[in-house]
């Protein structure tokens, strides 16, 4: 860990002076540009459908496929909500880590009740529960996107824009539970029990079982590549910069080096958690992401009650603007292109991202897990960001502090100034909750990163240690400069997972419907075994 820290500090000390020019930050943006322009471009193109109608091609294909899973799962996004909220309580975890022919295979009473004691010792892999699991997803996804990229939709598209919003995250749920579900069944396990998953993993195994080891091993090659530069950019430098930026404002720092100091300071603590890997990664983010979640909620709730009288207007603003002129054209371009680019897609839902993270639960059945990720979007964009759109456009009913129709470029300060319209001076608690979900999201991105790293340069401490400082140097670089091109960038690679990702979850579509049959069925074992009178093991685990 020294060692590591002391690395850090050398590399960076040269940066001390790169970052008070700000000549040179333009010029490497301007640089950067101009090499990389037709990326993003590209990503990002949209398809005109008339001459005010325009959607990127990459939102075609996410909502596509979310449609086509929820249809193909026969709405597992719904039917399968309490299943998921059961699954995160524990009910199951006995059957998870022992299988259900294993407990209750035999309806009649064991004899002596000593079941656990004399089973042989074949617990299931992973290493994190379930609700580590979701809360280390929930991480890299309830942030800036939930705050700010709520602000900016609405700015473009009016209230109408929650309406698309919320059936974005409604049918993500079923992306989330296809594409998790095969990080759990295609993942690695390494002699130490360490984990390795996600897309890269399903693609090439998956896809290699059905004949298509081609097609599989390319496509997970192009999703580790795109999956390393997010994490560096969109999931590191971008939340880094924001961090920073909220952090000088709250406490009007005037130093120029604020922002580098801010930057190293946030590396340190970044560096002490990821050194201890995906436990280490998920304990602090079971705590964090629950409890600023909880307190942002909180207010969020506070306000609405205080003016309860107008949710229902609010309500019928977010119908009637969802289907209007200038509702149907902001809506869809506010939250699809500006939340694709600004952040209110941050569920991430059929990126892939989050079948990392997912992989490294304990369980025998991987559609144990898909079902506990399908409630991720619901609660990321249909709880946390249809709260936020509320209180903006109820508080602005009297405060007017936001005129729809016209884009605003940060939306932070919008949803801090309709927080304060009830709760004064509940900006710095919302400055506060930014820095801590930007920590969250890095951290949990730097675990993404690190698999698709991993998956193409091999495991090793080496190759770790490569890595995390990597990635720590550009937690500093981004708080220190501006690098909009180099954002643009990142977060076009980012969505470029979603084309390797959604051809292969599609293909392997029937494995991920036999796993969920698997799954039902030992559910349905271990409850028919309890109306027969046999003994719920779950306490005993």
């Amino acid at each position: 860990m020294k060692k590591l820290l002391l690395s850090l500090f050398s590399i960076l000390t040269p940066l001390l002076t790169f970052a008070q020019d700000t000549s040179t930050s333009a010029s490497i943006d301007a640089k950067f540009k101009e090499y990389t322009g037709w990326f993003v471009e590209f990503i990002f193109y949209e398809i005109p459908f008339s001459e005010e109608f325009q959607i990127p091609w990459v939102l075609i294909v996410l909502v596509g496929g979310a449609t086509y899973f929820s249809i193909y799962f026969k709405l597992i996004n719904f039917t399968g909500f309490w299943t998921a909220i059961k699954v995160v309580r524990g009910k199951y975890e006995d059957i998870e880590k022992h299988g259900a022919d294993t407990l209750y295979g035999d309806s009649t009473p064991n004899e002596g009740g000593n079941i656990i004691e004399t089973m042989r010792d074949d617990s299931a892999d992973g290493e994190v529960s379930h609700f580590q699991a979701l809360t280390a997803a929930l991480s890299a996804t309830v942030g800036l996107g939930n705050i700010a990229g709520v602000a900016v939709a609405l700015s473009i598209g009016g209230p109408g824009a929650t309406f698309w919003m919320i059936l974005a995250g409604l049918l993500g749920m079923a992306s989330k539970f296809a594409e998790c579900t095969l990080g759990v069944k295609y993942r690695d396990v390494g002699p130490d029990g360490t984990v390795y998953g996600g897309p890269m993993y399903y693609l090439r195994k998956g896809l290699g079982e059905k004949g298509m080891g081609g097609l599989g091993k390319v496509l997970a090659v192009i999703f580790a590549i795109f999956v390393i530069g997010g994490s560096f950019g969109g999931g590191n430098m971008f939340q880094a910069n924001q961090a920073a930026a909220q952090f000088v404002q709250l406490f009007e720092f005037t130093n120029p080096n604020a922002g580098l100091y801010f930057g190293i300071g946030m590396a340190v603590l970044v560096a002490i958690v990821i050194i201890g890997g995906i436990k280490r990664i998920a304990s602090v983010t079971e705590k964090i992401v629950p409890f600023m979640a909880g307190i942002y909620v909180l207010a969020a709730v506070v306000i609405l009650v205080a003016n309860y009288h107008h949710i229902g207007d609010a309500f019928g603003l977010i119908f009637e603007g969802a289907f209007s002129g200038l509702g149907i054209a902001g809506g869809l371009i506010g939250v699809m292109i500006q939340g694709i680019r600004r952040g209110a897609f941050s569920n991430e839902a059929g990126v892939g991202s989050a079948a990392i993270a997912h992989s490294a639960v304990r369980t025998k059945y991987p559609a144990s897990e898909g079902i506990v990720a399908l409630l991720e979007p619901f609660v990321d964009t249909v709880v946390i960001c249809t709260m936020t759109a509320l209180v903006i456009i109820i508080t602005n009913y009297e405060a007017g502090f936001m005129q729809y129709g016209t884009e605003i470029t940060e939306g932070v300060e919008i949803t801090a100034t309709a927080f304060d319209t009830v709760i004064p001076h509940f900006s710095i608690v919302l400055t506060i909750a930014v820095i801590l979900f930007a920590f969250s999201t890095m951290i949990s991105w730097s675990y993404y990163g690190m698999q698709g790293w991993k998956y193409l340069f091999g495991k090793g401490k080496i190759t770790d240690l490569v890595y995390k400082l990597l990635f720590l140097i550009f937690v500093v670089v981004g708080a220190s400069i501006t690098l909009g091109s180099v954002i643009d960038f990142s977060d076009a690679m980012i969505f470029a997972m979603v084309v390797p990702n959604i051809i292969g979850v599609i293909l392997l579509t029937p494995i991920v419907k036999r796993e969920l049959k698997k799954y039902m069925k030992a559910i349905s074992k271990k409850e028919d075994a309890l109306d027969d009178g046999a003994e719920d093991l779950t306490n005993r685990m």
